[in-house]
């Protein structure tokens, strides 16, 4: 079924394009819950006239999703671990580490929004991509370090 998007869907894209969707997906989810319409002609007419205020919202949250990255990659967070004698870890750094340092430092980042292609294993500086916006993307310098042990 073609349907016309009235809000961003990671999985299937930005407000205002046209999807085909499966029939069931679209009457029993998408459409009750008011995130698309029919693609008629009526309804691309209506949504043609919204479009404007759409762009106008979607520039908006970019430019201010634009302001969190670049205050995100200004940012240098550590995090301690254990570590041997010869500094190898036990253990590791995962995403939802990074978003509890962020958190410290006053940004509420969703762990799914920081993406790691695998758990940092190494101590020393890292970079971490983290996702603002679909279309904006923060560079975050992490240092792991080794966490000092009290004898």
């Amino acid at each position: 079924m073609k349907v016309i998007l009235l809000e961003d869907i990671k999985t299937l894209g930005r407000a205002g394009s046209q999807v085909d969707v499966a029939d069931g997906y679209a009457r029993n989810f998408l459409i009750p819950n008011g995130k698309v319409l029919g693609a008629t002609p009526a309804n691309q007419r209506v949504f043609d006239n919204e479009k404007k205020s759409l762009t106008k919202k979607h520039a908006k949250e970019r430019a201010e999703a634009q302001v969190l990255a670049d205050t995100l990659a200004a940012l240098s967070l550590t995090i301690s671990r254990l570590a041997g004698e010869d500094d190898k870890m036990f253990g590791s750094v995962t995403n939802a580490d990074v978003a509890e340092a962020l958190a410290k430092e006053g940004h509420k980042i969703d762990k799914r929004e920081i993406i790691l292609l695998e758990p940092l294993r190494a101590l020393g500086i890292h970079e971490v991509t983290v996702l603002v916006h679909p279309e904006v993307e923060a560079k975050v310098k992490v240092w792991v370090v080794k966490q000092e042990v009290a004898s």
